[in-house]
């Protein structure tokens, strides 16, 4: 690797306080570079959490980036609500996609970045043939449905799998992570090759969240200079 690009910190909304979601919302609003938020079904996942009318609402106050993750049985049906809304990413399930090539070309046609999620079990050879259509890779490192779950460590390797096989094809997309992120584990996947961290309690949870991801990226901004701008954890250009 010849050096390691920005990395992204995507607070993810559903450890916010939904109570005053906004306010929440405003807190990390001028430090974090996009704003994640899972909807959920009930079915793909044993969760509901809100619809495209709260994320209506939310676009006409917010600024940042929309990184909608799906989390939904059938996400093809919900592919035009949030184009309408102005949503700017769309991921998906591999898991919940029949038609998978089909519903990625849905959502590039619709002006949305395109990006496919994977569940910890799920290997990565399922993206063969859709790889070089997507914006990001979506690797969670946690089971989905819920927040403040914790890390799983086996998924660590895929990262790396992924990575290299992204530098391999000299693809330009994203590896995303969510799941269990904190100050701890955000260093071993950004080891690995993710470039967007997708964290929820360790953010919201924060008495200070803007705070926390100043601090965070003022760690990792450390570590880079440390190696001379190359990847925060390689040594001898090794992984």
């Amino acid at each position: 690797m010849q050096g390691m690009g920005k990395i992204k910190i995507a607070p993810s909304i559903l450890a916010a306080d939904f109570s005053c979601l906004l306010e929440e919302i405003k807190k990390i609003e001028e430090e974090a570079d996009l704003l994640h938020i899972d909807i959920m079904d009930g079915h793909f996942v044993p969760n509901i959490t809100f619809g495209p009318e709260v994320l209506r609402l939310l676009k006409k106050e917010v600024h940042l980036p929309f990184d909608v993750h799906l989390m939904v049985e059938y996400p093809e049906r919900w592919i035009e609500p949030f184009r309408e809304i102005g949503c700017e990413s769309l991921t998906i399930h591999v898991e919940a996609a029949v038609h998978l090539d089909r519903v990625v070309g849905l959502i590039k046609s619709n002006g949305m970045k395109s990006g496919v999620a994977l569940n910890p079990a799920t290997p990565v050879c399922f993206l063969d043939y859709v790889l070089s259509k997507l914006d990001t890779v979506l690797l969670m490192t946690v089971n989905p449905g819920f927040g403040a779950q914790s890390f799983i460590p086996e998924v660590l390797p895929k990262i790396q799998t992924m990575h290299a096989i992204i530098e391999k094809k000299n693809l330009n997309l994203d590896i995303a992570v969510d799941g269990g992120i904190n100050e701890n584990t955000a260093f071993q996947v950004i080891e690995k090759g993710a470039s967007i961290l997708i964290m929820g309690t360790s953010i919201f949870g924060n008495t200070d969240p803007r705070k926390a991801i100043i601090n965070l990226k003022s760690k990792i901004e450390g570590r880079k200079e440390d190696t001379g701008g190359s990847h925060p954890f390689e040594e001898n250009g090794s992984k």
